[in-house]
């Protein structure tokens, strides 16, 4: 595919695309993929972690720890955000950092920090949201549609 975008080019702008190829820096996708894994399953053991100690000490249940050890997880990750220390794991981590739920509430303190300098309503509040909320009517909406799926097909269906 890559021969048919250079056929259709003019021959200075082939030479110029053969010069990038050749300038362009090669990213270590294996150690990217291998510091992701191992920074995201950090996290999800610090999750593990959290739960067991809602279980063991707080009397929750497996099912009714989830709760609150996301709410946790998501406290700790602002936290880090707003002291810069979460932004230099993305940096090192990638995907690792941003897949589990600390990349939700790493985007939302961030996009609050980037716009505190308007004013806690016009740039806090109506900012924060901007890239995370998308996120949540996408979540709420899928969980509509999968709860009426069910509701559909245990009524009519009689799982």
């Amino acid at each position: 595919m890559a021969d048919k975008k250079k056929k259709n080019l003019t021959p200075e702008a082939q030479q110029y695309q053969s010069y990038q190829e050749k300038r362009e820096v090669k990213r270590p996708i294996f150690k990217n993929c291998i510091k992701a894994f191992f920074v995201g399953g950090t996290i999800c053991l610090i999750g593990q972690a959290i739960s067991t100690f809602y279980i063991y000490y707080f009397d929750f249940t497996e099912q009714t720890a989830g709760n609150p050890t996301v709410a946790t997880l998501i406290f700790i990750t602002m936290f880090l955000t707003g002291f810069g220390v979460y932004d230099r794991i993305g940096q090192f981590a990638g995907a690792g950092s941003a897949v589990p739920v600390t990349g939700f509430g790493n985007a939302v303190v961030a996009s609050a920090i980037e716009h505190r300098t308007e004013g806690f309503v016009l740039g806090v509040g109506s900012n924060m949201l901007k890239l995370a909320g998308p996120v949540i009517v996408y979540g709420v909406f899928s969980a509509f549609v999968v709860a009426l799926i069910k509701t559909i097909l245990i009524k009519w269906g009689g799982l």
